[in-house]
């Protein structure tokens, strides 16, 4: 069907090699040549992401300092296939809740990327209910924290949750957000952060959002690192941030407990990869307050 699709709507590229790549969550992918890779939405919101990513990406991805999956051609909907699909391009390298990074010089490539990205958003940008807004909004998925019943941090981890409840909200103006920096969505090469793909979620709001990545994507020792480098996170959205940690943590134990189990939808690496996040989420607060 996808050499279908490239014959149809764009001949020139149709006969280039075409290989299956394992991963995505909302859309599938291939790989087309060297150089490009296809996606096809799978889930019903995943049209959706597809067009913000068309839309958005290429107007922030020249300021942007690491390869991202810019969308350089549109496939539309058509008899053969009813949704909007992209031709984009492709980011080299392993995702990271298959090979996570380990050099922890990647802290500073890290936040040198959000520095570039977290800039004032145009009034048209998206929005995103789920991502770059108050904490508050989620405060009664405790039900999520049940993922942690007995869990050695259990106590630790609800006790910065509640002070990122308790921070004082974001007051800036709303910001460029990736809003779904997690393992699978960046790309490692020889132990270290090489790329950033899928930004489908990307919309305007609180930064702390992303800056939940210092624990969720840095190894032990990275996070201090990072917000030394990125610079203009005060306390409060630093409090935050730990907070967007936890949840993005209870989601990947969630969906990664789900493919442990064989449950559709689930991703087995996710698993390890939230409980990692804990771990360097408590052992940086841990140090703090020495």
């Amino acid at each position: 069907m996808v050499r279908a699709l490239l014959r149809d709507q764009h001949p020139d590229l149709a006969d280039l090699e075409l290989r299956d790549v394992d991963g995505g969550w909302g859309a599938q992918m291939w790989r087309l040549g060297d150089d490009l890779a296809v996606r096809l939405p799978r889930t019903e919101d995943a049209p959706d992401l597809i067009r913000t990513e068309q839309k958005w990406l290429p107007v922030l991805a020249e300021r942007l300092p690491l390869p991202t999956p810019v969308p350089l051609r549109v496939g539309e909907p058509s008899s053969l296939f009813g949704h909007v699909w992209t031709i984009a391009r492709w980011v080299e390298g392993d995702p990271a809740d298959q090979s996570p990074i380990t050099d922890v010089g990647a802290a500073e490539v890290l936040a040198e990327f959000l520095r570039a990205l977290h800039q004032e958003a145009p009034a048209d940008a998206p929005l995103n209910p789920m991502r770059g807004v108050p904490l508050a909004e989620f405060r009664r998925s405790g039900e999520w924290f049940a993922l942690l019943d007995g869990h050695p941090h259990e106590d630790a981890v609800h006790e910065i949750w509640e002070k990122a409840l308790a921070a004082p909200v974001w007051d800036g103006p709303p910001l460029w957000l990736h809003a779904d920096l997690h393992p699978a969505n960046v790309v490692v090469r020889d132990g270290t952060l090489a790329g950033v793909v899928d930004f489908g979620d990307m919309c305007a709001g609180d930064p702390a959002t992303d800056l939940s990545a210092a624990w969720i994507l840095l190894p032990i020792g990275g996070a201090s690192r990072f917000f030394d480098t990125y610079e203009r996170a005060d306390d409060a959205t630093v409090t935050r941030a730990r907070g967007w940690a936890v949840l993005r943590a209870l989601g990947l134990i969630g969906i990664g407990r789900n493919g442990r189990l064989g449950l559709p939808g689930g991703k087995p690496t996710w698993e390890p990869a939230g409980y990692a996040t804990l771990d360097r989420l408590v052992s940086h607060v841990t140090a703090s307050h020495r």
